[in-house]
């Protein structure tokens, strides 16, 4: 669309036409602000050279994004769903399940972080996505899960939860047969 465009004739109602667009061609608004950011990161770069190369940067709107994460289990149904799953990711989905964390955040969790004497655990501000450090005191379900890894800890994987001896890498297909057996949905 801004193919081929000098700099000044990239406007506001130049990227408004655009979202227009990218809107009729069914593209999502999360979709289209990722666009949008990027083209506002191009512009906002050429303005910071010496000698600028980009003089006025555009207002650009960014739609409203319906991101609110759903798909929630009730107890009940977390323990059903985990039933279905080989039993060497119960410890993995639990954790997950009572902490809310992120699926990476969980499967780069290494026992360096752990800490049993006072029962915390720590992400580093590197591995969470809003790159702010956590520090979580294990209550005693959280602990139990810790603690069954704890005894099955090998000394040559850092990771906490592992399977067949390695960190947690991909369970999509796991868990799409598991929500299906369940009938808890399709999956992903």
């Amino acid at each position: 669309f801004f193919q081929g465009m000098r700099v000044p004739d990239i406007t506001t109602s130049r990227i408004n036409a655009y979202v227009d667009k990218r809107l009729g061609e069914g593209a999502a608004n999360g979709t289209i602000n990722r666009e949008l950011a990027a083209l506002k990161r191009m512009l906002k770069l050429g303005a910071r050279q010496d000698p600028p190369k980009v003089a006025r940067v555009p207002f650009i709107q960014m739609l409203k994004e319906d991101n609110v994460r759903q798909g929630f289990f009730e107890d009940i149904e977390f323990e059903a769903f985990k039933a279905a799953l080989p039993a060497q990711l119960h410890g993995f989905v639990t954790f997950g399940y009572l902490t809310g964390w992120r699926f990476q955040e969980v499967a780069g969790l290494t026992w360096d972080r752990v800490d049993m004497n006072n029962k915390t655990v720590r992400l580093n501000a590197q591995d969470t996505k809003n790159e702010e450090q956590r520090l979580l005191k294990m209550e005693p379900a959280l602990l139990e899960v810790v603690e069954g890894c704890l005894s099955e800890k090998e000394k040559d994987c850092p990771y906490v939860f592992k399977r067949n001896g390695q960190q947690v890498k991909d369970i999509r297909g796991i868990w799409n047969k598991a929500c299906r057996e369940t009938s808890l949905g399709y999956g992903y």
